[in-house]
């Protein structure tokens, strides 16, 4: 008999043997939230299946990424020879990964795990397929992740199949795996919308938690994409149940966290089906907004707030490269919210429109670091037939500030309604409000700040220091133009490279770090140069030092585009000292001195304090 396929929620999208019924049968697990318990080892076979086809490899990969995460997360050292022997095909992959997962701890400001190249032996877990389970007989594995596992299943009690999910990463699992696969149970069990696969029973056998879920008939989204994208209009009507549902899930206070096309099933009818919940938001949500998660101090919430964070940080940086958000990728659970949602199904639309996702790279980490550093194409470049106001909504629900997409899921399926209807869309609105709030917002690199706050202070008081000894050179008539060059190359030089030596010792320096550095090496070697400048005129000694105040805010510019626009503000201080300098050249040097350590002191100790709060 020819197979077809069936699609079932519940974990990352796996490829599994053809059942003899009419269909395939695709299961898909949250990459956020999948833990594990353990099973009696009686119930398993000797090694686990592994998919054949080709094109899952990035599942598959996302899934050993995933383990080897938790196993980092225990305090465990993860063992190269072991990943090697496990995963010939990915290790390569794995290595990369983790390393743009420390890049993204770093940018995140999150502490760095213990990873090793020891050698150890990898210990062979026993695994196979039961036949019976309580009520489910006749079960057949149809997928299998890092941790969790689903099966077809017939229930005899209500005469039907369904899909079947246990958890069976038995040498990773803790009480917090399994207290986190029942929140993922429960909270399954909370879901009842027309367009989200359904959760039949959540239950208990012989201490073993379990949940099942309905089966769809049809294919995957990604498989309609595959075979060639979607009109632009058929692409909007079909994304307008997705987001509702997404609100839906938002108001009972669940986040998906893996919106992708492979995670939309379409019936035979193209009735599409929301599957692979993420399922983190159980935490006292009748008493917390998701903005108390966030940033809650009352004392009395902050077992809930920590259990939040609990739940959230293993797969804070998980998600599909290509259609994770920039906070997802950084991995800071307190930026994890509704909108990292919104811009997973914008990146689902602009995938629709184009027949691809937002980023195209070589590997899963080159994606993450795309989804950072980079915008994506607008999608009128790749296909020229997509209305321009369609366009707008796309690229509004992918803005990397979270104030600048939709609010909530419903809005984005209001914009896109507007659209079919012919009415005007709020992407295409440009209030002065959302201009201001994008130049003086921080940027996804404004983490690595926390490592400069003591730093900057310092470089406040040395900045301070030096100045007011040039001025007070400058009082005694102190002309030799040797000495002013040996204080500001010699001086700033030495505190230069004492300044970079302490900040290799707080960690890894990130490239966004180096850049920086290069402006204010710039910005020293200018300074150095104005006394040959000086000299090559005829003008006396620090004659034009108010252009040192223009050096300072060209920096603070610099640090503006990449950092945070708050660092306009310090730019237009120093752009307008440049004036009592020029006018009262007396006290210029002192001036500069003031400002200038100011404009490092403050923001300084504000970075310092975030650290020490994040600590």
């Amino acid at each position: 008999m020819s197979s077809k396929r069936n699609r079932v929620a519940g974990s990352k999208q796996l490829r599994f043997p053809k059942p003899t019924s009419a269909g395939y049968n695709t299961w898909t697990r949250s990459s956020e939230l999948d833990d594990t318990f353990t099973l009696p080892r009686a119930c398993f076979s000797a090694k686990p299946r592994l998919p054949p086809d080709p094109h899952l490899h990035e599942q598959q990969l996302s899934e050993a990424f995933q383990t080897l995460l938790e196993q980092v997360e225990q305090g465990r050292t993860i063992h190269w020879s072991e990943v090697r022997s496990q995963h010939p095909e990915f290790v390569d992959e794995l290595r990369e990964l983790v390393g743009a997962a420390q890049m993204a701890q770093v940018l995140g400001g999150t502490p760095s795990a213990s990873l090793s190249d020891s050698e150890s032996s990898p210990s062979p877990q026993a695994l196979r397929s039961p036949h019976d389970f309580g009520d489910y007989e006749q079960l057949v594995e149809i997928g299998r992740g890092g941790m969790g596992i689903v099966y077809r299943a017939h229930q005899r009690s209500l005469n039907r199949d369904v899909a079947l999910k246990m958890m069976v990463r038995g040498v990773f699992a803790t009480p917090d795996d399994l207290r986190r696969f029942r929140t993922e149970a429960e909270s399954a069990g909370k879901l009842t919308h027309p367009h989200i696969v359904s959760v039949y029973e959540v239950g208990d056998q012989a201490g073993l938690p379990y949940f099942s879920m309905q089966l769809v008939e049809g294919e995957t989204l990604a498989e309609r994409i595959n075979r060639h994208p979607l009109a632009p209009r058929e692409a909007a009507k079909l994304l307008i149940p997705v987001c509702r549902a997404i609100a839906y899930a938002h108001r009972t206070g669940i986040l998906h966290r893996d919106m992708k096309p492979s995670n939309i099933l379409l019936d035979q009818t193209g009735h599409p089906y929301v599957s692979d919940f993420g399922l983190a938001r159980i935490v006292r949500e009748e008493e917390l907004s998701l903005s108390l998660l966030a940033g809650a101090s009352d004392s009395s919430l902050a077992p809930a707030v920590e259990a939040f964070r609990s739940l959230t940080r293993t797969g804070a940086i998980l998600g599909t490269p290509g259609y994770m958000a920039p906070e997802q990728a950084i991995g800071d659970p307190s930026q994890i919210g509704p909108a990292t949602d919104i811009y997973s199904l914008g990146a689902v639309l602009f995938a629709m429109l184009t027949g691809r996702s937002p980023f195209q790279c070589a590997s899963p980490a080159d994606a993450v670091i795309m989804a950072l550093e980079h915008e994506p194409p607008p999608p009128r470049l790749l296909n020229p037939a997509i209305d321009v106001d369609l366009e707008m909504i796309v690229l509004k629900a992918l803005q990397k500030p979270i104030d600048l997409r939709y609010l909530t899921a419903d809005d984005f399926a209001d914009d896109l309604q507007a659209f079919l209807n012919n009415e005007p869309v709020k992407a295409r609105s440009s209030r002065l409000a959302d201009i201001l709030s994008r130049a003086f917002r921080p940027t996804h690199h404004a983490g690595i700040l926390r490592n400069w706050g003591v730093l900057w202070m310092w470089h406040s008081l040395v900045l301070l220091i030096l100045c007011l000894t040039t001025n007070y050179m400058q009082y005694h008539q102190i002309t030799s133009r040797l000495l002013y060059v040996g204080l500001w190359t010699i001086g700033l030089g030495a505190w230069g490279l004492a300044f970079w030596k302490m900040r290799h010792r707080a960690g890894p320096v990130t490239f966004v770090e180096r850049q920086i550095a290069h402006l204010w090496a710039a910005s020293m070697a200018a300074s150095t140069m104005l006394f040959l400048i000086e000299e090559l005129l005829g003008l006396p000694v620090l004659s034009l030092s108010p252009v040192l105040a223009l050096f300072a805010a060209s920096v603070f510019v610099g640090k503006a585009g990449v950092l945070s626009g708050e660092f306009y503000i310090q730019a237009i201080v120093m752009f307008l000292c440049a004036i009592p300098m020029a006018l009262f050249p007396q006290f210029g040097l002192t001036v500069f001195g003031i400002a200038s350590a100011l404009t490092f002191f403050i923001p300084g100790w504000k970075f310092h304090r975030e650290l020490t709060a994040r600590k």
